[in-house]
């Protein structure tokens, strides 16, 4: 157990370090790239370890989360200047009250119609951007933590972001080489293949196509500027 665990802390260390970033285009590296432009930030859906929190950049940013054991741990971390406990159906905003609105691995979790009402929203609660990152298609997940909210009820692939005004790229490597229904405890979790460690590596090397072509990615970050912006 004590040698698994290094093992994933040393995964754990390479995936965050600047190269390994850089090269592979990870999830935190697009988000601090996309939003070097920007100082407030609105979080929707944030969870309990929001990606923004790599983000140095930001000045002011917002955490909506309906689950209370997430809010909880995510403000103790300290990520956010500010949380709602409140479904982001139910929030609202004046309009462009922040630079950026971010929802990281949300959309899957709401219905489609429901999660275009959301988009909507954002849309106009932005001034230059929002970003989405989610499967690539409906992968099946369902509850866990106790949170209902964790099941997947939708599934929301580049063609249908594209229509909906987005730019993606592909993130996470080739969709294939992961399995549903993991709940990414560990970066390795999502690896359908064993060993996984030879198998995450794979999935490292196959990111230098995906991020490119998109359709064959496990996950989609996806970017809508707006014209409204200046």
């Amino acid at each position: 157990m004590v040698f698994r665990m290094s093992i994933n802390g040393l995964i754990s260390y390479i995936h965050h370090s600047p190269l390994f970033e850089r090269m592979f285009h990870t999830l935190s590296y697009c988000l601090r790239t996309e939003l070097k432009d920007c100082q407030t930030v609105l979080d929707l859906g944030c969870g309990w370890s929001s990606p923004l929190q790599f983000c140095k950049n930001i000045d002011f940013s917002v955490g909506v989360e309906a689950y209370k054991p997430y809010l909880d741990k995510s403000m103790r971390s300290g990520i956010h200047s500010k949380y709602m406990n409140k479904s982001i159906e139910s929030v609202s905003f004046p309009e462009r009250s922040f630079d950026a609105v971010i929802l990281i691995e949300v959309l899957e979790h709401l219905p489609n119609k429901v999660g275009k009402r959301i988009l909507a929203n954002a849309e106009r609660w932005a001034k230059k951007k929002v970003i989405v990152t989610s499967p690539n298609g409906f992968i099946e997940q369902k509850s866990y933590d106790r949170n209902p909210l964790q099941r997947h009820l939708s599934g929301w692939n580049a063609l249908t972001m594209k229509e909906l005004g987005f730019q993606s790229k592909g993130l996470q490597g080739l969709k294939i080489l992961r399995q549903p229904d993991s709940h990414h405890g560990k970066l390795t979790d999502t690896i359908r293949f064993r060993p996984r460690l030879f198998w995450f590596a794979v999935s490292a090397l196959s990111q230098l196509l995906t991020y490119y072509t998109p359709s064959l990615a496990f996950d989609l970050f996806s970017v809508k500027k707006l014209q409204k912006a200046k």
